[in-house]
């Protein structure tokens, strides 16, 4: 499931980085039948971003392990988010910043999902 969570390609032609993804973990909830917990690693070098995407049917935290994350989902305001912070986002959000809040230092953040246990994309970019 892991290998297939995440695309790899973002189609974003921004010359800013992307992001680096290292599948973390996926097991299934032993008393939630048809759920699975599934974590990634997300690395942003300094000035690195993700394009806006969606976690389609997933509820998603996202809790910063180190540097600052700043993230907008559907038409809310951004928010720097330090190491320790965490938020979430609901089943169909859109989450359209997710970036390293700083030029200068790197940044990373666990991102863990809560989706069917069929549930293969847990991550789908923005067409252009």
């Amino acid at each position: 499931m892991l290998e297939s969570a995440y695309a790899a390609g973002t189609g974003n032609a921004s010359a800013a980085p992307h992001e680096a993804i290292t599948p973390a973990f996926a097991v299934p909830i032993a008393n939630v039948p048809g759920k699975t917990m599934t974590a990634l690693v997300v690395d942003y070098a300094p000035g690195g971003k993700s394009a806006p995407h969606r976690h389609g049917q997933a509820f998603v935290v996202g809790y910063v392990l180190s540097g600052a994350i700043r993230s907008r989902i559907d038409n809310g305001a951004e928010h720097v988010y330090h190491a320790g912070e965490s938020w979430t986002e609901k089943p169909g959000a859109h989450h359209t910043v997710s970036e390293n809040a700083s030029t200068t230092e790197p940044a990373k953040l666990l991102a863990i999902f809560v989706a069917d246990t069929n549930d293969r994309q847990l991550v789908t970019f923005d067409k252009k």
